[in-house]
């Protein structure tokens, strides 16, 4: 099938590649020439588990440039694009608009497509792009078929090669049952797991295959935010839990782990710490409380969800601060700045937030992290703290050394030559991903959260 995909951010150029590698025609558009130039020669522009490998397999059979092809015959047009927040905290669709008209000025008489909002966008979008189509066709006189979907993407950054192949579900809000053939169409080899599995992505042991659900595109669009919600709940929930464990003396991965047990609440993003960001949560669940507020209708939970987040970055300084007593004049060494381990994505990411407010106080910042420090000194040249390449480095004279993102590699650090490089003994662990018999016999002071 003949495929198009407008925007090649972490979910168009991972679906991207993954559609290819299963077997069909796609033509990646990205307006920049440098991301465009990078990704034809085979360059990630992203950090992502199995994305260089993926490029790779599909070198010389996915196109990738800076316009969007004619758009003839039978085919599926995949919108892609960013979709940042507003003042008001609803979501911004100027770049879905502009996609649309390009994508409305490229269709051919007699082409027959879907037109898909894959990016995460407000509830009535589907029909908002449809009127701009329908318009602009109008315009030019063209007759064709086109059909506009939402097929919401529910990637986790980190593992969305991963979550490409071996979904836990697909998602299709269409009007037509001719659109939802097409996609499922589109999906069958995934749906199907047809396809022979990437040696860098293999697929996972007893997987089950996914679910298709198909609902009106309104319900599609507020599953994606209902979805993103529902986790950001998750995790305030267990922080919140967490600033009480530490009053009542209780560990909260006990207590995580044992409700996390019961089926009917499970497990994953029970983790206690510095909470949540990146480019999902924080807008998703700032754009469902505008949007429902259009409506009239509150939506408390998920606002209070936002607020345990924002206050927990601050007790995270707080915590510094119980510690150290005074920031001003202290040193203070920061392992990670990307907003979660797996990925060099900084939108959002509490270091961000750890820096702005240490620097406020007066305190000396350091920070390193695997994989995003290029990403850093490009974005952030006025970063209030210095960067450093390894760990020892960053420990060099530090007070206190915090742990910001979950990086596998921050689990099997050599302590007791880091405490040999600190000035202080302080290791707040930010992510519970230590313990303190980690740095038993170290003289460093293990902090966790709720523990």
């Amino acid at each position: 099938m003949n495929v198009t995909i407008i925007g090649t951010g972490y979910v168009g150029l991972t679906t991207g590649t993954a559609l290819s590698y299963v077997g069909h025609d796609v033509t990646c558009v990205d307006i920049d020439e440098q991301v465009v130039a990078k990704l034809s020669a085979g360059i990630p522009t992203i950090f992502e588990a199995g994305l260089a490998e993926l490029l790779a397999d599909v070198q010389g059979r996915m196109r990738v440039q800076t316009s969007i092809p004619p758009l003839a015959g039978r085919g599926v047009v995949l919108i892609a694009v960013g979709t940042p927040t507003r003042p008001d905290g609803d979501a911004d669709l100027k770049y879905v608009d502009q996609a649309a008209k390009d994508v409305a000025a490229a269709i051919q008489p007699g082409a027959e497509l879907v037109v898909v909002n894959k990016s995460t966008v407000p509830i009535g979008s589907a029909h908002h792009v449809r009127g701009i189509i329908d318009r602009a066709l109008a315009q030019r006189g063209v007759e064709a078929t086109v059909h506009v979907a939402s097929n919401p993407e529910f990637l986790a950054e980190g593992r969305a090669v991963l979550d490409s192949f071996y979904p836990d579900r697909i998602v299709i809000g269409a009007d037509h049952p001719d659109a939802i053939a097409m996609l499922r169409e589109l999906y069958a080899p995934i749906l199907e797991q047809t396809f022979d599995p990437p040696a860098a992505t293999p697929r996972p042991e007893r997987y089950p295959l996914p679910s298709l659900i198909t609902t009106s595109t309104a319900s599609a669009e507020l599953t994606k935010y209902a979805a993103n919600s529902f986790l950001a709940t998750k995790i305030s929930f267990i922080n919140e839990f967490a600033g009480l464990a530490e009053r009542v003396g209780a560990d909260i991965t006990q207590v995580a782990r044992a409700i996390g047990l019961d089926e009917r609440i499970g497990a994953r993003f029970l983790h206690a710490g510095i909470g949540w960001g990146g480019s999902c949560f924080g807008k998703d669940t700032r754009a469902i409380v505008a949007t429902a507020a259009r409506y009239g209708q509150p939506m408390q939970i998920v606002q209070s969800t936002i607020d345990v987040n924002q206050r927990q970055r601050q007790r995270v300084v707080e915590k510094l601060q119980d510690h150290l007593k005074v920031l001003r004049g202290t040193t203070v060494g920061l392992l990670g700045l990307s907003f979660k381990g797996g990925t060099d994505d900084l939108r959002d990411a509490p270091a961000l937030t750890l820096i702005e407010l240490l620097d406020a106080r007066g305190a000396v910042v350091r920070a390193h992290d695997p994989i995003a420090i290029p990403h850093a000194r490009a974005q952030y040249p006025e970063l209030p703290a210095t960067l450093h390449d390894t760990v020892d480095e960053l420990a060099q004279g530090c007070d206190a050394l915090v742990v910001v993102t979950d990086w596998n590699d921050y689990r099997h650090l050599d302590w007791s030559a880091l405490a040999e490089h600190m000035r202080g003994t302080l290791v707040l662990d930010a992510r519970n991903l230590l313990s303190a018999q980690a740095l038993a016999g170290t003289g460093l002071q293990y902090v966790g959260i709720g523990r």
